[in-house]
């Protein structure tokens, strides 16, 4: 996918850097050529940055996983997964791979979260009658880990505080809220269309997380709109702080070497900082070009358009490129959310919207061709659809939630 959408934003920069020189505009290509250089140059900085911001994290995130929390959290979500996939027989290691991966997702252990997802998708494999046609265990499995719930969206933060936000955590419950959103409709979407039978245990574990999430809301909703932001803050900072220090509190009590744990987790936190440079460097380029042509603000110009005819607000206008190219590809919506915090300010209500917006979804045609492709599966049936119908009302969920929060 990134193989066609990366040369075609260069090849759109350039029609519309012809048609703006053709009227008259004689520095576009001056634009175009600063852009890329800096944003060259704002990838190495963002790098560099995040390197000791990853470091920290994954430490932590370490200690959770040889503490046992994820196995923990994987046996809370088993007897649901149990019932959501009738086809799979009780005890298969399918079920385990299934509900790890889930948990690993929760917890923001992206590193661990892949690979377990590939042994879950390879186990559902074996009970497939026709290898090359998706069942309705792995659309169900695909569909959860492309709305992606996802309690700690660490790198969110991190890509706020490197960008110089106030409180990087203050978009921890519009983001908690818009991925919850996303979740739901995508789980719902797949039973509507499999035609699951919800039984006691299903419904209450969809009810206890609505009921969560509507005290949340209902708690919330009592507050004056210029404390929301502070709220959110305050709570996500309380949150984040709390796990940390139940992390370290669980791994002493499990009498885990929690500081041989913490620099173990340093260094991938290294690695992956360096091995995001290369797709930084491509994306944020291609995306400086875009906005530097013109081309980028013709398309949100008729966003805009269509929404003041309907006397709508235009101020998400500004962050839905996250939106649109977040299907597509995880490194274009990342950088496309630097860009927004880089041009409008990143405590500004788009950047602000481009962040809940990259926390409320995965790249869903990535986690399709990545899981599917890992075990030969071509005809993905209603797997797109039901994630994409996901993918959409996280967006909207998003974009309500940033106008309650941020005005």
């Amino acid at each position: 996918m990134l193989n066609i959408l990366w040369p075609v934003f260069f090849l759109l920069a350039a029609i519309a850097a012809l048609a703006n020189w053709w009227q008259g505009d004689a520095e576009v290509f001056a634009r175009m050529m600063t852009a890329l250089f800096d944003m060259a140059k704002t990838s190495i900085e963002i790098c560099i940055a995040l390197a000791g911001s990853l470091a920290l994290w994954m430490r932590f995130l370490m200690i959770a996983e040889r503490a046992g929390l994820m196995n923990a959290l994987a046996r809370v979500l088993a007897p649901l997964f149990r019932r959501l996939m009738p086809e799979v027989p009780n005890g298969h290691p399918a079920l385990g791979f299934l509900t790890m991966n889930c948990a690993a997702n929760v917890l923001g252990l992206d590193n661990a979260a892949t690979p377990i997802g590939l042994k879950a998708m390879r186990a559902l494999q074996e009970l497939n009658p026709t290898p090359d046609t998706a069942t309705n265990a792995q659309i169900l499995f695909l569909v959860l880990n492309a709305s992606s719930l996802t309690l700690l969206p660490v790198t969110i933060f991190v890509y706020r505080a490197q960008q110089g936000a106030a409180d990087p955590a203050a978009v921890f419950l519009p983001i908690l809220l818009a991925t919850s959103a996303s979740s739901l409709a995508g789980l719902f979407a797949v039973a509507v269309v499999q035609r699951l039978k919800f039984d006691w245990v299903m419904w209450g574990y969809v009810l206890a997380i609505g009921a969560v999430l509507a005290m949340l809301m209902s708690s919330l909703a009592t507050l004056p709109a210029a404390l929301l932001t502070e709220v959110s803050s305050l709570t996500g900072n309380l949150v984040l702080f709390s796990i940390l220090l139940g992390f370290l509190s669980y791994a002493f009590y499990r009498k885990i070497a929690v500081y041989d744990a913490f620099i173990e987790g340093a260094k991938g936190g290294f690695e992956i900082a360096i091995q995001l440079l290369p797709y930084l460097v491509a994306m944020l380029a291609a995306i400086g070009v875009l906005r530097a042509s013109g081309a980028l603000d013709w398309a949100l110009s008729g966003i805009r358009y269509v929404v003041t005819l309907f006397n709508g607000d235009i101020r998400f206008v500004d962050a839905l490129p996250t939106a649109l190219i977040k299907p597509f590809s995880g490194s274009g919506a990342r950088a496309m959310m630097i860009e927004t915090m880089k041009n409008f300010g990143v405590d500004s209500f788009p950047a602000r919207l481009a962040a809940v917006i990259q926390g409320s979804t995965e790249t869903t045609f990535y986690v399709l061709a990545v899981y599917f492709g890992a075990v030969g599966v071509r005809y993905t049936r209603h797997a797109i659809p039901c994630a994409l119908f996901a993918d959409l009302c996280g967006v909207l969920a998003a974009i309500a939630v940033c106008y309650w929060f941020f005005g």
